[in-house]
């Protein structure tokens, strides 16, 4: 599954019953702001208590951004769920440790590392395979 609208894009890279792992790309700001919240909101009403972002590839995070972030951790906390952030960059760690929300939005180096702090029986299989349509 990938969406995307002009300046972000959102695929889910693995799955399982509830996690999801997700690669959050482009910029994530105010014009972003509700493909972002609907986007991840549809993730968590599909089930996925915990949502892994691979935000690697995530170029630009701005205040807006970082109170989608925040939302979508509210969200999933009512829910005794988690959100973990992979691979960020030096820019939007600097704004999670300017603001404090480094303690609220976890960050792992790398979505495998990410993925080792949730119980081992939730994962979903890490790094994904591929898909193979036909016969070997």
């Amino acid at each position: 599954m990938s969406t995307q609208t002009h300046r972000l894009t959102i695929t889910e890279l693995a799955g399982s019953d509830d996690i999801a792992v997700l690669r959050v790309s482009g910029e994530l700001d105010h014009a972003c702001e509700e493909f972002f919240l609907r986007t991840l909101g549809a993730s968590v009403d599909a089930g996925h208590r915990c949502l892994v972002l691979d935000v690697t590839a995530l170029v630009f995070c701005d205040s807006r951004g970082l109170s989608c972030l925040l939302a979508i951790r509210w969200l999933l906390e009512r829910r005794n769920g988690r959100i973990l952030l992979a691979g960020a960059g030096r820019r939007l760690t600097q704004l999670l440790v300017q603001t404090g929300s480094i303690e609220l939005l976890p960050v792992w180096p790398t979505v495998g590392q990410a993925l080792r702090d949730l119980p081992a029986a939730r994962r979903p299989a890490w790094p994904p395979q591929p898909h193979s349509d036909g016969p070997p």
